[in-house]
């Protein structure tokens, strides 16, 4: 399955998050959604891409938009991963899989010749309807918080 792409309809959830929450699409009706989908807390790439988008989080609310990072990661790990790092964003558990798979972004990878299943790091722009308004696929983190800012101001 491949991501989802603008226009669709952003398939429901309702999931664990840090600070013993849980997130739900429908919670945030009529407002625009980041949905940014990683791998791994605390790794490099995924600690620089939480840390920026935390640092505009204000500058996402002020565009109408909330901010939520999902990974296959253990709520607690969650947990550890935002303290360590003073992160703001909510950050969403999905050990099962099945989100990730709705979305799209539970995929097959290679490292070193080995294949596994893994999350290709996509983001998602939700508009307030629920439908997808932007698609960014095989992400590379300098620079995307910014870039994901500037399509949430121009879809006001």
């Amino acid at each position: 399955m491949s991501e989802l792409q603008p226009g669709e309809l952003a398939p429901d959830f309702e999931i664990p998050a840090d600070g013993g929450t849980t997130l739900s699409l429908k919670d945030y009706s009529g407002k625009k959604v980041v949905l940014y989908f990683y791998p791994k807390d605390d790794t490099p790439a995924c600690t620089t891409e939480a840390v920026d988008f935390s640092a505009l989080k204000a500058d996402f609310e002020n565009a109408g938009a909330v901010v939520i990072g999902v990974s296959p990661d253990p709520v607690k790990k969650h947990g550890k991963f935002a303290a360590k790092h003073n992160l703001s964003v909510a950050l969403g558990s999905d050990e099962s899989t099945e989100m990730l798979q709705r979305y799209g972004v539970w995929q097959e990878k290679s490292m070193y010749g080995k294949k596994y299943m893994g999350v290709a790091r996509t983001t998602y722009l939700i508009g307030p309807d629920g439908n997808i308004l932007k698609t960014w696929a095989g992400v590379k983190v300098k620079g995307h918080a910014e870039e994901v800012l500037a399509a949430v101001k121009a879809a006001s």
